[in-house]
Parts: C-alpha cells; structure tokens; sequence
C-alpha cells in the first residue's frame, strides 16, 4: 500500500511541475520597446502597452512565397488550439521586412488571406522605423535590386504578460508546440 501512494504522491508532484517551454528559453529581460502603425487597423501599436497579454512577435512580408505564408499558418491553427480566454488575451505580431511593398491594403490582404483576423496585427513603418527594430531583436535584412525577395531571419519571440522576452523559436515550430508556449506562459502567475 505505500508503494501505490508513493507513486500516487509522484505522478501529483510531475504533474505539478511547469510545463516545459519550445525554443530556446530566454532569461527573462524586458522586450524591446517600439512603436509602430498597424497595418490594418492604421493605430499606432507599443509592445510596452501590451503587458497583460502573452505577444507572439515575428518577422515577416506579404509577397513572402515561402517561409512567411508558413508562419502564418501556424499562428492561425495556434490560435484554434487556445481556450477562448487565452485566445483574448494573446497578440500576434508581425513587424514587416519589407517596407516598400507592405502597405496598409497589401497587410489587410495577408492577414485576411490567412484567417487572422482577430488578435493579429501586421506592423508597418518607414525604412528607418523599422530597421531600428530589427536591429533591436538582431533579425537581419538581405534584399537585391533585381528581385522583390527579401531574405531574413525567421526569428519568432514570445513575450510573456509582463512584457519580458521568454523564448526565441523559429518558423519550424509546430501549432502544437507554439500552442503548447503560448498556454504555458498565460499559465504562469
């Protein structure tokens, strides 16, 4: 008999145990602050003003035929995969890599074309606004003047609700796994 409760009072104690996070696991540091115009909305958005949501923040264009529509993708079936509450009280944020051809209709456009809809804004900026950030997040540009492609780090932060950056993924994370972060950090006290 004590040998049952001993395993009972193990399996209590492991499933008490805190979840744990995909990616590479951030010591916990305040995320660099910007502002920037929503794309689809056009009202200015701060990171800094979003403490009491977890923020999913990523680095992506419109006319991205691989890896951005990917992202995408999996922020939407992330966002299926949460209870309401937490779906309410999680952003997802693109902050363009391309400021010549994301304009206001062509971030409508992608997020629609996506099904994200709700809780999902597409950052837009000058050339200038927008570098500052990438350099503040060490994301990195590579553009040719013969092709409209955009090269860039595929880099996905996770900030939690107090406004600290937890984990750094990638885009090969998995709805699951994303889904997986985002309740373990709305979780947290």
């Amino acid at each position: 008999m004590r040998g049952l409760w001993l395993a009972i009072a193990t399996l209590l104690i492991a499933s008490c145990a805190a979840p744990t996070l995909v990616g590479t696991v951030l010591t916990p540091t305040a995320s660099p602050d910007f502002t920037l115009t929503d794309g689809i909305s056009g009202k200015p958005l701060t990171l800094s003003s979003q403490q009491g949501k977890v923020v999913v923040l990523a680095f992506l264009y419109t006319h991205c035929p691989d890896v951005c529509p990917l992202t995408a993708e999996r922020f939407r079936q992330a966002q299926q995969k949460l209870i309401d509450d937490q779906r309410d009280r999680t952003l997802f944020v693109a902050v363009s890599v391309d400021p010549g051809q994301d304009t206001p209709e062509a971030v409508q456009a992608f997020a629609r074309d996506h099904g994200l809809e709700r809780n999902f804004a597409f950052l837009v900026g000058s050339s200038a606004q927008l570098q500052a950030v990438w350099s503040r997040y060490g994301v990195r540009i590579e553009t040719e003047p013969t092709t409209t492609l955009v090269g860039h780090s595929d880099a996905i932060y996770l900030v939690d609700r107090k406004g600290q950056a937890r984990v750094l993924t990638h885009s090969d994370i998995t709805a699951d796994a994303l889904a997986g972060d985002l309740q373990a950090l709305h979780a947290e006290r």
